[in-house]
């Protein structure tokens, strides 16, 4: 089989190859024995097992040795190198982590055979980390040579390790198997050339039979582009997406361990919410926004120019469609899916009675949060105020007021701790959803501090007091979703040919196993 390069060095057929990528998060591998029974082999026979593109992140926790915690923030072998390469910590490490991946083989491999396959692969791989590392060391401290400029490069290489390892091993686990799967590295091991990554992934699918054989692909593919420099951990998905466009799959699927439900189910209770069945690329944007990790934007935006569906799935309730997200998918009446948000906000306020008519203080305030990493949620602003919603440390976000004070002297700033409460659906220009959101908080004495309303009609963001998050996101899922719109005034809700109802919702939800929407 072969697809198309980049610099047109093959012209493949243009034929619907029939088949699907789908992806496996680091929580759901760690669950490898269920995963066989599910999404791996389940009941498939025969040429059921294949035309199927797995790519897989690392085994639970692995990133974050490597790395550093993502939440908590705690050093992983990167983190300590960089505080000092000298010092011997991050080899020390590196050393529990190489111990860590030698117990995950145990585990894994029952057969003496291929557990020593295992860990000479993964023995290989850390080794060869650990010279480049020492080498480093010695390099950069020749003052010629400056550790920062080689940082993301180390950062790349440690974070390949545990793609590669999860990756080798679900590739020989499924041959054990009696399974034809393909260990397929993207992570650029001792390659002597970098190319983009769609020739990366072309080149790899290259003398692939998708009919024959079952790829498992690294979630991390070393290129030109330095995904982890964009993306940083996000690039799992965008890998998937890419693999999708290239090899033009039918569909594209990320294997969750929850369903994608119209809410939280521990704020408004399992029985109240449901899974959405169908939705758009325009939703799945929105979610992202408000830290619901359903696919990265710059990856979904791979998927809607190529019309490739994105289905998000439940990996152990392989038996339920899951959500299906389309670029194609309209609606003619206002539809309310899911109601979400995030609990604790900084609303950072800036105030110049100077800024009236004036332009640059839109972009200081910009680079200056950009410079301090703090992620923007949401903003509005009138003539001589400009608040940004904020998500990240306090320490950053003063570090922030500090800067912009040293060059707005005469501004004022405020910090407040709120909620963003964000009803998110399909073409909400109906009047009514406005009001009825507005209503419904008045009747549960939630007092609205702002509302934002933009013209796409994609989603209603509402700040609340930070107490009031929980309470609010029941009560509007309570007045907009479990309802039914019609008894919102807005629109009749009937049921679709797929058997969803036509706000893209299942009527019937399973009562566990769904996921956490709110961040």
């Amino acid at each position: 089989m072969t697809f198309e390069l980049p610099n047109g060095a093959e012209d493949p057929s243009h034929e619907d190859q029939g088949h699907t990528v789908e992806k496996i998060g680091g929580t759901s591998m760690s669950r490898w024995r269920e995963l066989l029974d599910t999404v791996l082999i389940g009941d498939r026979q025969g040429q059921a097992l294949y035309n199927r593109i797995f790519v897989v992140s690392a085994y639970s926790g692995i990133t974050d040795a490597l790395l550093e915690h993502k939440k908590s923030g705690e050093p992983g072998v990167y983190a300590l190198f960089c505080r000092g390469m000298g010092s011997g910590a991050w080899s020390d490490a590196l050393r529990d982590l190489t111990d860590r991946f030698l117990a995950l083989n145990s585990e894994i491999f029952a057969d003496e055979g291929s557990r020593q396959s295992a860990n000479r692969f993964i023995r290989e791989r850390v080794e060869g980390v650990r010279s480049c590392l020492f080498d480093l060391s010695r390099l950069c401290s020749f003052g010629h040579f400056q550790l920062e400029q080689h940082l993301m490069s180390v950062r790349e290489m440690l974070s390949s390790l545990g793609e590669a390892h999860s990756a080798f091993n679900t590739a020989l686990l499924l041959r054990q198997h009696g399974i034809r799967a393909r260990f397929v590295d993207l992570t650029g091991w001792r390659e002597d050339k970098q190319y983009s990554l769609d020739d990366c992934i072309a080149r790899a699918f290259a003398d692939i039979e998708l009919s024959e054989e079952l790829p498992i692909v690294t979630g991390y593919a070393q290129c030109q582009e330095v995904l982890m420099r964009t993306y940083d951990r996000g690039y799992s998905e965008v890998t998937l997406s890419r693999i999708a466009v290239v090899t033009k799959a039918s569909e594209a699927i990320i294997h969750k361990e929850f369903h994608l439900s119209s809410a939280d189910p521990n704020v408004v209770g399992v029985d109240a919410v449901r899974v959405i069945g169908e939705t758009n690329y325009d939703v799945a944007d929105q979610l992202s926004n408000m830290g619901m990790e359903a696919i990265h934007p710059r990856a979904a935006k791979s998927l809607r120019q190529a019309n490739i569906p994105l289905r998000v799935k439940n990996a152990f309730e392989p038996e339920h469609q899951g959500t299906l997200i389309r670029s194609d998918l309209t609606s003619a009446k206002a539809q309310v899916e899911i109601i979400t948000g995030l609990k604790s906000v900084y609303a950072f306020e800036f105030f110049d009675q100077d800024m009236v008519g004036v332009k640059g203080y839109d972009s200081a305030i910009l680079e200056a949060l950009q410079r301090h990493k703090v992620w923007i949620v949401s903003k509005s602003s009138n003539a001589n105020t400009i608040t940004h919603f904020l998500k990240g440390s306090m320490n950053a976000i003063k570090r922030v007021e500090a800067d912009l004070s040293v060059t707005f002297p005469d501004a004022s700033m405020s910090l407040h701790k709120v909620s963003l409460v964000s009803v998110i659906g399909r073409n909400l220009r109906d009047p009514l959803v406005l009001a009825r959101t507005i209503a419904v908080l008045n009747e549960a004495g939630i007092g609205v501090l702002g509302i934002h309303d933009l013209l796409r009609k994609v989603d209603l963001q509402v700040v609340v007091e930070e107490r009031d998050f929980d309470a609010a996101v029941v009560a509007l899922h309570r007045g907009l979703v479990e309802t039914g719109l019609n008894e919102t005034g807005l629109s009749e809700t009937g049921m679709s040919e797929t058997g969803m109802s036509e706000t893209g919702v299942s009527e019937t939800a399973p009562n566990a196993n769904l996921l956490h929407v709110a961040a």
